[in-house]
């Protein structure tokens, strides 16, 4: 079997061996028609270039790196699934590091990691994408890096965000339009500036709506489901407990429904609970979580497409992306009932 190297590419092509090394590596002097005959050609001998054979033709690794921190197995695994894609797409492989966001030696760490590895690039998710002195010491390297749903704006790096304010404000008029009023808060981890701007969307829609805020519906939860069931005891152990729970996440929502549950509670008859992630948890437990839908995977795949598009020196036709949240209604929630 003959073996499909970039010289077999080039006369099936009929093209000459350097043109098909800048269609493998992106260069833009090539036609648009002859990009198309070369990559059909790839296509059609299912050639794979060698990552090292490119790297020593162009003096880089092709090798991204995606740091994370964060409790939730599926949020993690939406942003590798939609990182990956692109990265297939691309030719470019992905370094999956884990770290501890309150590690001291954190920054030291990830120096190490860079400087070890030779990535062309950083992919940044949250709590990391809003952490300066890491952004300071990319800027420093000259790292090619892009952040994941910051909520502080860096007008030199590029970026793919959502609001979460909005999807929390609008979750929350949800809840008063089926007349609740009473309405409980879990808070995500403190650490996550997303935690700040769903309480921030809440709060605007019950001032909004003119409820008044009460400090005692509102509990710090950490986006686990110990810390959503410790919550949800608090809540629905009060004296006027809410009538609806607004979990920061699915996780802490699906402990709010073991806690009534427990207490034998009907949800959605007596208490509606809700979420925000669309975690496959959601769907997966009775009742199904309402929730929010985040563009998880569309916003990692966006992020490499501006990461690689910035290694590769093109320029962005815009240095922020923003995709849209979606209010997902499911089982757990419905209309108030009062007991009177």
């Amino acid at each position: 079997m003959e073996k499909i190297t970039i010289n077999v590419v080039a006369k099936h092509a009929g093209v000459s061996k350097k043109t098909v090394s800048r269609v493998l590596n992106g260069e833009p002097n090539v036609s648009e028609s002859t990009r198309k005959k070369v990559q059909e050609v790839f296509d059609e001998l299912g050639y794979r270039p060698s990552p090292q054979a490119r790297g020593l033709a162009t003096n880089q690794s092709y090798l991204i790196g995606l740091v994370y921190d964060n409790p939730s197995k599926s949020y993690v695994y939406d942003v590798q699934t939609g990182a990956l894609s692109i990265c297939n797409q691309k030719g470019y492989h992905l370094l999956i590091h884990p770290a501890e966001y309150q590690n001291s030696d954190l920054v030291d760490n990830l120096t190490t990691l860079i400087n070890d590895s030779r990535l062309d690039g950083l992919v940044l998710t949250p709590p990391f994408s809003d952490m300066h002195h890491l952004i300071e010491l990319l800027d420093k390297s000259q790292l090619p890096y892009v952040r994941i749903a910051p909520t502080i704006m860096h007008d030199t790096s590029p970026s793919v965000i959502s609001n979460d304010v909005e999807a929390a404000y609008e979750m929350t008029c949800y809840l008063v339009s089926l007349g609740h009023s009473k309405i409980g808060f879990i808070k995500g981890h403190p650490d996550h500036n997303v935690s700040e701007q769903r309480l921030e969307g809440y709060q605007k829609a019950l001032t909004d709506n003119g409820i008044p805020i009460i400090p005692e519906y509102i509990k710090q939860g950490f986006f686990t489901f110990s810390s959503g069931e410790e919550c949800g005891r608090k809540l629905l152990s009060l004296t006027e407990p809410p009538t609806a729970i607004f979990a920061s996440n699915d996780y802490m929502a699906a402990a709010v429904l073991k806690v009534a549950s427990q207490k034998n509670i009907s949800v959605p008859h007596e208490l509606s609970v809700v979420g925000f992630d669309n975690a496959p948890i959601s769907s997966y437990i009775w009742p199904s979580l309402t929730t929010v839908k985040q563009p998880v995977e569309a916003m990692a795949s966006q992020a490499l497409t501006m990461l690689i598009e910035t290694i590769q020196k093109k320029p962005l036709d815009n240095i922020q992306a923003q995709m849209e949240d979606e209010l997902i209604v499911r089982d757990s929630t419905a209309p108030f009932r009062s007991s009177g």
